[in-house]
């Protein structure tokens, strides 16, 4: 499905709009069942693939939902995700004798090329990198989120939780006597 052949690619360029599933790529797959995140839909994707000379030039977008969980309120929340990408695919070197795949040179790999052989491109790899780079770090429900009570764990985005104001006695009350003198 995600994959490109050479021949679709000798005089012209290739343009594909597909939707995949996210649990087609196996990182994807994998976060999901460790509840990192989750996908609410299918990744749509749009890309168009050029021939120059023997590498192939990608360029495209995708676009989906992403099922995250709160950094700050632990609240589930859905957030759009989309980037745009421009990949470049080189062949491997054949082998000489085993007739398999030498992989890329060290360097190459440095100045961000990716690897195919034969006269098949897969896109999963590359794709999967992209969708993995657009997740947030630390993501959060909304830029004003208040989070959650550090005594009891109240969600103070619903109002005050009770508990001590801020300033109030705790174990560091006498390191601002000192700072106050």
């Amino acid at each position: 499905m995600l994959r490109i052949h050479l021949e679709h690619l000798k005089d012209k360029s290739l343009s594909l709009e597909l939707a995949v599933a996210a649990d087609r790529f196996p990182v994807l797959r994998q976060m999901t069942r460790a509840g990192e995140c989750g996908f609410a839909g299918p990744i749509a994707i749009r890309l168009k693939a050029t021939r120059i000379g023997e590498m192939v030039a990608v360029e495209g977008e995708f676009d989906t939902s992403l099922r995250l969980t709160c950094g700050r309120c632990l609240r589930e929340f859905l957030s759009p995700a989309r980037s745009a990408f421009a990949l470049t695919y080189a062949p491997e070197a054949s082998a000489a004798a085993g007739g398999g795949s030498v992989p890329l040179r060290p360097d190459a790999e440095d100045a961000g090329l990716l690897g195919f052989h034969g006269d098949t491109i897969d896109l999963h790899e590359g794709i999967q990198e992209q969708v993995i780079l657009s997740l947030p770090l630390r993501p959060l429900c909304a830029e004003a989120c208040r989070g959650l009570c550090g005594q009891c764990g109240a969600d103070l985005n619903e109002g005050p939780c009770g508990c001590r104001a801020p300033g109030a006695e705790t174990v560091f009350a006498g390191l601002r006597k000192l700072k106050g003198a």
